[in-house]
């Protein structure tokens, strides 16, 4: 459930983008974002993190499950108590009222269908998001497998892995400003570009660590290029719209590419390292979707129509 509630509100989030800000400060305005999503995300855990570890200190005996439990109410105090905000300043923007015929599910597919129509005939969207697509591959599947890895082919241990999970929030909060930065100098499209070259680099480095510090060292810069690829993809794609305002079923669809892209990148890996023995040639593939989403990239440096 928490899930399904995350996924479909990032989606609402995400519109909004393109209805709040003009698109010369999307790219800062996305970059902000994801700061203070990791930002938030560092505090709870770390929170948490210490009730678990130190209950005594919270009035909780030594051993008793009540610290994860409240864990869980503390995620849903923080959830609906910073959600007041966007709920009170948010403009109270609606594409149009559902009809009361309309059923929901098929709907939502049909929205889906009318927007794939219409990327289809536009060359420009139809080479970003398959870019896109595999540039998610690559990220997703880094950010959800490299605790795993970490475990897996290096042998560490939680407490190497927890505290490297928050540098890589943390220093995403910078990849996400330096991003930002570059675009406004270079271009989303090539700012993208040597996002996802450095991802290669990383990919390739990972697969020859064999320590804790080379593991933190390429946490850094995951977390770094992290940042800045997410808040990047989708200034970038906000940029791209074509004139409309139905930006949440642009945003659906932006969102449903995302979600195919984390289940394909996830299986592959898993394929790959049932098929070598070993999870470091999953980290070579990963360097490869990200030079597949390259290729789709490139082209758009010619402005195509």
């Amino acid at each position: 459930m928490p899930t399904l509630g995350y996924c479909g509100s990032i989606v609402f989030y995400n519109s909004f983008l393109p209805v709040i800000v003009p698109p010369e400060d999307q790219d800062r305005i996305s970059a902000r974002g994801y700061s203070m999503g990791y930002l938030g995300g560092v505090i709870l855990l770390l929170f948490n993190l210490l009730m678990v570890m130190k209950p005594t200190w919270f009035g909780i005996p030594e051993g008793s499950s009540l610290a994860a439990r409240i864990s869980f109410l503390t995620v849903f105090v923080w959830w609906i108590g910073f959600s007041m905000i966007t709920f009170s300043r948010l403009p109270k923007y609606t594409y149009r009222k559902r009809s009361a015929k309309a059923r929901i599910l098929s709907n939502g597919y049909r929205e889906l269908q009318a927007v794939f129509g219409q990327i289809r005939k536009n060359r420009k969207l139809k080479y970003y998001l398959s870019g896109f697509f595999f540039m998610m591959m690559g990220l997703l599947t880094v950010m959800f497998m490299a605790a795993t890895y970490g475990e897996k082919e290096i042998g560490l241990k939680e407490d190497v892995l927890i505290p490297t999970i928050l540098v890589i929030q943390l220093v995403g909060m910078f990849g996400a400003w330096l991003f930002a930065r570059i675009s406004a100098r270079l271009g989303n499209i090539k700012a993208m570009i040597i996002s996802v070259v450095a991802w290669v680099f990383i990919c390739i480095g990972a697969f020859y660590i064999s320590n804790s510090t080379t593991f933190v060292i390429a946490a850094f810069f995951i977390g770094i290029v992290m940042g800045g690829s997410q808040s990047l993809a989708r200034s970038t794609y906000s940029k791209m719209l074509p004139e409309t305002t139905d930006h949440t079923s642009f945003f659906s669809f932006y969102d449903v590419m995302e979600k195919l892209a984390t289940v394909a990148g996830t299986f592959s890996f898993g394929i790959i390292e049932a098929i070598t023995g070993s999870m470091r040639y999953s980290v070579l593939a990963i360097a490869i979707f990200f030079i597949i989403g390259l290729a789709f990239l490139l082209p758009l440096l010619k402005k195509i129509a």
